[in-house]
């Protein structure tokens, strides 16, 4: 199913609470979180698309770059920018800011994968979702547009126009025990914590 999905870096974020500094940039065990995703993405998907605001930072990395199409910035703007610039039908999602992406989480995402799937992402047991660790469908373009133009920026907020798969959380942890998947970086006290864990994961 991997070659069936595209894989889209979600590298829009400003880093406001990081000095500025774009989070696809910030690096973690000497490797910035871009290049770190790029290297679990490479075994996972045969395309492979950074959605950005710019694509002159990123023309290092020889994948295509899908630019914004909506002015505003936000996820929702990026999903639609890589749904409309991918040739898959569906299309895996993940925010830059996230440093420890498994592998064998997203492969379990992807055995989800159907053709008359819409989204496909995790549950966790309080019933909330994580809308930026899934798969999308192209037919999600036509409700994400009208969303964006009503400016409403909310990625859940079309889900009850498509047909979504839950996949619980529980069955994602055989493969990422404690969901690192999940963790992003929103703050410097966040990125100090994932230098000290990945120079654990190094030596172990």
């Amino acid at each position: 199913m991997q070659s069936k999905v595209a894989g889209v870096i979600l590298a829009g974020g400003q880093g406001k609470r990081m000095g500025g500094t774009s989070k696809a940039f910030l690096e973690v065990d000497g490797i910035p979180l871009v290049e770190r995703l790029l290297d679990v993405f490479r075994e996972l998907f045969t395309e492979i698309v950074i959605a950005a605001r710019d694509a002159g930072p990123y023309a290092q990395y020889g994948v295509p770059v899908a630019l914004d199409r909506m002015e505003a910035r936000s996820s929702l703007t990026g999903i639609h920018a890589g749904l409309s610039a991918v040739r898959a039908e569906h299309a895996f999602f993940v925010a830059c800011d996230v440093p420890f992406l498994h592998p064998g989480l997203v492969r379990v995402l992807l055995e989800h994968v159907q053709p008359e799937a819409d989204v496909i992402l995790p549950r966790k047991a309080d019933g909330y979702h994580e809308p930026l660790c899934a798969v999308y469908s192209r037919r999600c373009l036509p409700h994400i547009t009208a969303q964006l133009r009503q400016g409403d920026y909310k990625i859940i907020n079309f889900f009850d126009k498509v047909r979504l798969v839950d996949v619980p959380v529980a069955r994602l942890r055989e493969q990422d025990p404690e969901l690192l998947s999940f963790r992003n970086l929103n703050t410097p006290e966040d990125l100090r914590q994932a230098r000290a864990r990945a120079s654990l994961l190094s030596r172990s």
